[in-house]
């Protein structure tokens, strides 16, 4: 039995800085620490901040003068930026610089002329922000079919969730490509990404079982899913090590794991060991080696 881990799993440099600024925060604690939103989607590391007196703060009527909190690394809309600013608590800004940029470019193209089409889910926070930056001009495309049934336009221009995945991107741009007369394409899906997904795609071609651990509400993680699925049926979404079962990794003699840009270094270690586990109740016998 072997366990290869795919390369890049776990956190990325946007949510290491995050977490870097949040822990920095709740060190010099002079005030009430908030986040704005959950900092990033993985319910052990909110856990964590808890314990370390950060909270999540989801209303503006829950801050009082004075508080502290710190931007999510999914970005905000300038709106939330000037309401938390008129409750005169003191910002920290967390916003992961490639989120950033792309904050900045769909700003710059909302003074242009043209339709703005930005690929991603519209629940989500890093959207939300998006969609505050294009002063609420822009349009949300979530799917292939959603993009065929726009009508003609003479000018688009197109970008993405920072973790989206690049298969489903490609796929809109073309589909826009045949309703659109001018079509500016910005490949805004950070590098890490990419290379998270390649990295899952060639592995998911390589193994008899896929486990992809990260939080449910994890964009990222959730697209690693999705992708793996398309090359491997016995793909597994888990949040935890706990969730790890014998009938997951019966029969199978390479098994796969990846992990989210917001899955901790540990839970992809405590992973490994119970995939371990499970493969002793499978077959106690059987000797397991590690990638």
């Amino acid at each position: 039995m072997k366990i290869i881990v795919a390369k890049n799993s776990g956190f990325c440099y946007g949510v290491k800085r995050a977490l870097r600024l949040a822990r920095e925060t709740a060190k010099n604690k002079q005030s009430k620490i908030y986040t704005w939103g959950e900092l990033i989607h993985n319910p052990e590391v909110i856990n964590e901040l808890k314990n370390q007196g950060i909270r999540v703060a989801n209303s503006p009527s829950e801050l009082k003068v004075g508080d502290t909190v710190i931007i999510r690394s999914h970005g905000v809309s300038p709106d939330i930026y000037r309401i938390l600013k008129k409750k005169k608590v003191k910002l920290v800004d967390a916003t992961c610089p490639i989120v950033k940029k792309i904050q900045q470019t769909v700003e710059k193209l909302s003074r242009q002329s043209g339709e703005i089409v930005i690929v991603g889910n519209p629940k989500h926070p890093e959207i939300q922000g998006l969609l505050g930056y294009s002063r609420h001009k822009a349009l949300v495309v979530e799917n292939e079919s959603q993009a065929k049934s726009l009508p003609y336009q003479k000018k688009r221009m197109v970008l993405a969730q920072s973790t989206q995945d690049g298969q489903l991107f490609s796929q809109i741009v073309a589909a826009l490509v045949e309703r659109t007369g001018e079509l500016r394409v910005y490949n805004t899906i950070c590098e890490s990404t990419r290379i998270r997904q390649e990295a899952t795609t060639e592995l998911a071609r390589q193994v008899d079982v896929l486990i992809i651990v990260g939080g449910r509400n994890s964009s990222n993680t959730n697209k690693l899913y999705q992708i793996s699925r398309r090359l491997l049926p016995r793909t597994y979404f888990v949040e935890s090590p706990e969730e790890i079962t014998p009938e997951m990794i019966r029969g199978a003699t390479r098994i796969g794991l990846s992990g989210g840009a917001s899955t901790p270094p540990e839970v992809i270690k405590n992973t490994v060991i119970a995939i371990n586990n499970s493969c002793q109740q499978n077959s106690p016998q059987e000797k397991m080696t590690n990638d």
